[in-house]
């Protein structure tokens, strides 16, 4: 009997050896699928759960690129630096969650996301929300520091607009933009390098003139 008795305490050693083990890896997994900085979703993460809402139904893909990170950086500090990734980061996945979506640091100041995406009129309203909630200075060792965002984005629908083709014109949004200086702006996914639209509008078109998403 004692050598049965002995025989299954080894065994529940070793299981329960096991199960810390498979705990930890677990989260080991866990931790190289995330920044370590904002927590959200690395880029492979990322682009596994996107591409599964991609194939739910209309959805649009953003990027956001911190405005004047550099200088920031070089005038407050890395640490001033850190916190503004943080606190974008923050920002943007309670946003991303506010829109059935999820969001990801592809690394340095950039960021990006996929979202629900209803009419016209919606996903200007969204990206306005978006571009209102970046644009707030972030709080750092009782200084604010100021803080803006660059975004472009692209609904995704129809042929030949995958996950790749989304990124690629939402990135080419979000540099028009910038250039522009505007706080987001819109671009076509299926169609390469045409179609961008300033706060919802093609260039000299009705409602591309300076409007409440553009920043002062």
């Amino acid at each position: 009997m004692s050598a049965v008795l002995s025989t299954v305490a080894a065994a529940a050693t070793v299981a329960a050896g096991w199960s810390v083990h498979t705990v930890w890896m677990r989260r080991q997994l866990s931790r190289a699928r995330r920044d370590p900085l904002t927590g959200l979703p690395t880029r492979a993460l990322f682009e596994t759960r996107a591409r599964k809402l991609l194939s739910r139904g209309s959805r649009a893909v953003l990027l956001a690129d911190l405005n004047r990170f550099k200088e920031l950086n070089d005038t407050f500090g890395h640490a001033a630096g850190d916190a503004a990734i943080r606190a974008t980061g923050r920002r943007l996945a309670r946003w991303a969650l506010d829109h059935a979506g999820t969001a990801a640091r592809l690394g340095g100041d950039e960021f990006t996301a996929v979202f629900t995406a209803g009419g016209e009129s919606d996903l200007r309203a969204a990206l306005a929300d978006l571009a209102e909630r970046l644009n707030e200075p972030v709080t750092h060792q009782n200084a604010q520091l100021p803080v803006s965002a660059s975004i472009g984005a692209v609904v995704a629908t129809g042929p030949g607009t995958g996950l790749p083709v989304a990124l690629r014109r939402a990135d080419e949004a979000m540099y028009r933009c910038k250039r522009s200086g505007w706080d987001w702006c819109i671009g076509h996914g299926n169609v390469p390098g045409t179609g961008e639209q300033i706060n919802g509008r093609r260039p000299g078109r009705v409602g591309a003139a300076p409007s409440e998403g553009r920043k002062p």
